[in-house]
């Protein structure tokens, strides 16, 4: 026992011997671990605290608040936007339009011009909201199994992605930076796309600036958010500064309007378009259909209630009114107040009485004329000639074609002098030009309106008929009021809805035309959505009033199609198959012949009158004969310069072209009819115009446009037609008048419709359904009247130039860059008639510019002969 006893003692011992030694070493590790484990935490990083989130009180403290349907935040010193969002308009729809409310014409970027309405959608991706452009184009019928489809192989446009910047849950807000919406061109394009065919040396646009690009106002309400914004752009150099309207070609500035609406929700009643009546429409396909017209497009108009539903004639809920802005000159106020409330006639045929209102902007007024939510008649006199003289747009819900707003631009060069007085001295060319522009207009803007050009124009030509003969200022005076009276109404039309009706000239005849009483106050023509011309008589004892006084027949019919409120299908149907009366004939922009690229029935045409065009033309053509002998006598002023008198001569030859030009359209012309299949009066569609009258056509061109002396003219006249000097604006060229430039260019515009492709093969294909006047004889007609009367004798200088330019044209339709588009027989009848012109030109006859001038043609010949061999 003693010895385990000191056994355990030892071991005990022992332990605490060991405990005693190896504690500080063992301190002393843990002390080592303790320092390497804080050296590592000390080196390691902390796992970063949850930063606080921001508020939107707090982004948006040192900003102005501006409530509206999307409330918009600006830094007081920065000018920087911020706008809110709310949970509730996420993965709504609203409705984005823009307008421009000062520009340059330079880049046909104009204060009024609409930029079109689309449809988009808030979307929110994780942190992210994001504004959708939403297709519009296409409709599939809910009770389709085809619609579960209805989004396959579309494309949305996502325009903007915003990283959300602040969330109020409890409000159920979101909070973006909105500089990148509005300072870039997020919702639309601003600088307009250069097209194919224009010039490298035009002017143009820089390169949008962000640095100097700034919004310029705000104003909110509840269904609308608008903002004004200066888009400026910069170039280093520029080869060609612009205009005189441009301070600085290198940072041109464009300011324009943007406008968020809410989608409207409303009792609004979508129509559908009809071929045989002419509205602005959406275009909308319907994918669900078999027909194999699947439309579904939308005409534009107003929702208009009756205030009664049940009265025949009742005010509407909310009228379409209208407001004059405080530039218009008080002077013309009451005529234009006149003019507008013109429409209240059409409208109560479709049941509602006082639909247009018409008040008058304070001088006072704390609202811009661009505000969407008032429909303004604007004035502007611009440095240059705008691409209107008066223009008459709207925006609509795409998803509807309700009208949602409309403006009216008129412009003050229309009223005044500022045209055309240069093109007396241009060569040709320019009055070519002057119809494909027209033509480009179209096919790039379907909204642009070309009336008030011709009006002006035409109303000149009415100047100058009644200084040479009556030099009446009362008689002036009307042909202002009532060029100002049409122009209104055509461009109201514009506005409710209306597409132009270039049928609609034909209303009356010669003689009911002359007599003032038949006509007073009535329109001349079916429709105001026309371009006619002036409504000038020979006789000056005989004229009525010069414009229409009053909306047209087929005015009156297309309100009622827009507006009436039917009570069944059939009555809609019923109002719809009287399209085939006379006086409710329609044909818009795609069916006229102002261009011998499109359009084949010449009735459909701008700048003729009366039910007798090519009557009218040759009527038209011995007025400007006998004026052109008048006018120097009436134009010309002691103290003053002969300004007058040039511009008088420059817009006699117009005239003059223009009357060629119409009736250029009768040969080759087919009248077309677009009523349906058994409708009463319904004709068949395609019927030739008749032998007799293409023949008319072609004689009324020999002896007015082709013949030796069809631009007789008192030689002493061109002695005085010299332009006003102003510094040195004839360096760029000669200032003597190009008389035989602007002779060439009336027949041209003649010859060009006669021997352009589409005519030539018309000619040919329509004898198969009618056509008498064969394109042989036509050609051969053609040939006799620019050559025949010459074969023996001396040939004048203007029947010279008209010979190579038709012998070179003849040339053209052979070996021409553009012959693959003529068809055989056309090339069989050159190459006969180049013969025929060869044998006809005997160079030993007649003086010896004549023989010059016939040896030249046979050179010309013999040199295209070898090549078609």
């Amino acid at each position: 026992m003693k010895i385990k006893k000191l056994n355990v003692i030892k071991l005990i011992t022992l332990a605490f011997v060991l405990c005693a030694f190896l504690a500080p070493q063992n301190t002393q590790a843990q002390k080592k671990r303790k320092r390497k484990k804080n050296k590592t935490e000390a080196a390691a990083p902390k796992p970063p605290a949850k930063p606080k989130e921001k508020s939107i009180a707090s982004l948006v403290k040192k900003s102005k608040k501006i409530d509206g349907l999307f409330t918009i935040y600006q830094d007081t010193i920065t000018g920087s936007l911020q706008m809110q969002v709310s949970e509730d308009q996420i993965g709504k729809e609203f409705i984005h339009f823009n307008q421009v409310s000062n520009g340059v014409i330079d880049v046909r970027r104009f204060r009024g011009a609409y930029g079109g309405s689309k449809v988009f959608k808030i979307k929110k991706y994780f942190n992210k909201i994001e504004f959708v452009t939403q297709n519009t184009s296409f409709y599939f019928n809910p009770n389709s199994a085809l619609s579960k489809s209805k989004d396959a192989n579309l494309s949305e446009g996502i325009m903007a992605s915003v990283k959300i910047e602040a969330h109020d849950k409890e409000k159920g807000l979101y909070l973006i930076k909105a500089d990148g919406l509005f300072l870039k061109e997020t919702f639309s394009q601003i600088k307009p796309p250069r097209f194919p065919g224009a010039s490298k040396n035009s002017f143009s646009l820089g390169t949008l600036n962000k640095l100097k690009t700034k919004i310029l106002d705000i104003r909110n309400y509840s269904e609308n958010t608008n903002l004004e914004v200066e888009y400026v752009y910069s170039k280093s150099s520029t080869l060609n500064g612009g205009s005189s309207a441009i301070a600085d070609g290198r940072h041109v500035s464009i300011k324009v309007f943007h406008s968020l609406i809410a989608m409207p929700e409303n009792d609004y009643e979508i129509r559908f378009d009809d071929p045989r009546v002419g509205f602005f429409t959406t275009k909308v396909n319907d994918q669900t259909s078999t027909s194999s017209t699947p439309y579904r497009d939308l005409i534009h108009r107003w929702n208009l209630k009756k205030k009664d539903p049940n009265a025949a004639l009742s005010e509407p809920v909310e009228p379409i009114t209208w407001w004059m802005e405080n530039t218009t000159p008080v002077e013309w106020r009451a005529t234009i107040k006149e003019a507008l409330l013109r429409w209240n006639v059409a409208f109560e045929k479709a049941g509602f009485k006082n639909a247009m209102v018409v008040k008058m902007q304070p001088d006072d007024a704390t609202w811009d004329a661009g505000d969407i939510n008032y429909n303004v008649l604007r004035w502007t006199s611009s440095p240059n000639r705008p691409p209107f003289g008066g223009y008459g747009p709207s925006f609509v819900n795409p998803r509807t074609g309700e009208i949602l707003g409309a403006d009216i631009m008129l412009e003050f060069i229309h009223f005044s002098g500022r045209v055309m007085t240069g093109k007396v001295y241009d060569s040709s060319a320019s009055f070519e030009e002057e119809e494909l522009e027209l033509e480009s207009d179209f096919d790039h803007n379907q909204m642009t309106c070309s009336a008030g050009h011709l009006m002006q124009e035409s109303s000149l030509f009415g100047q100058a008929v009644v200084t040479a003969f009556e030099d009446s200022k009362l008689e002036l005076e009307k042909i202002t009021k009532d060029n100002m009276m049409r122009l209104i109404m055509h461009e109201v039309g514009h506005t409710l809805g209306l597409y132009h009706n270039m049928k609609g000239s034909q209303l009356f005849s010669p003689e009911e035309l002359a007599n003032p009483e038949l006509i007073k106050g009535k329109a001349l023509s079916t429709s105001v959505m026309e371009y006619p011309a002036i409504n000038i008589t020979k006789d000056r004892n005989k004229q009525g009033h010069y414009y229409d006084n009053a909306v047209g027949p087929y005015d009156e019919w297309a309100i009622q199609l827009g507006y009436k409120p039917f009570k069944t299908e059939k009555e809609r149907q019923d109002l719809l198959n009287k399209s085939t009366q006379p006086e409710l004939a329609f044909g818009n922009d795609a069916d006229d012949m102002r261009v011998s690229s499109r359009g084949i029935d010449p009735r459909v045409n701008l700048y003729d009158l009366s039910n007798d065009p090519i009557r009218f033309a040759i009527d038209r053509m011995e007025l400007v004969e006998s004026t052109m002998k008048n006018i120097k006598g009436k134009l010309v002023t002691n103290g003053e310069s002969y300004q007058e008198l040039t511009r008088a001569y420059s817009i006699l030859q117009g005239e003059r072209r223009r009357a060629g030009i119409i009736m250029s359209r009768y040969i080759g012309g087919v009248y077309v009819n677009r009523a349906m299949v058994g409708q009463q009066g319904a004709e068949q569609p395609y019927t030739p115009v008749s032998i007799e009258d293409q023949k008319r056509a072609m004689n009324g061109l020999s002896k007015y446009i082709f013949a030796a002396d069809a631009f007789n003219t008192p030689n002493d006249l061109y002695n005085y037609l010299a332009r006003q000097r102003r510094g040195s604006n004839f360096r760029s060229r000669p200032e003597d008048p190009k008389i035989h430039s602007l002779v060439l260019g009336s027949q041209k515009s003649a010859l060009r419709h006669l021997l352009h492709p589409n005519t030539l093969q018309r000619l040919t294909d329509s004898e198969l359904y009618g056509n008498k006047y064969k394109l042989s004889s036509f050609m051969t007609d053609l040939n006799n009247a620019i050559f025949k009367a010459d074969i023996y004798g001396s040939i004048n200088s203007f029947r010279q130039n008209l010979q190579i330019e038709y012998t070179t044209m003849l040339i053209d339709i052979l070996t021409g860059k553009q012959n693959a588009r003529f068809t055989n027989n056309a090339k069989s009848m050159a190459l006969y008639n180049l013969k025929n012109i060869r044998s006809m030109s005997n160079p030993t006859l007649g003086n010896i510019s004549s023989r010059a001038h016939k040896q030249h043609l046979r050179t010309l010949i013999d040199n295209a002969l070898k090549e078609v061999k």
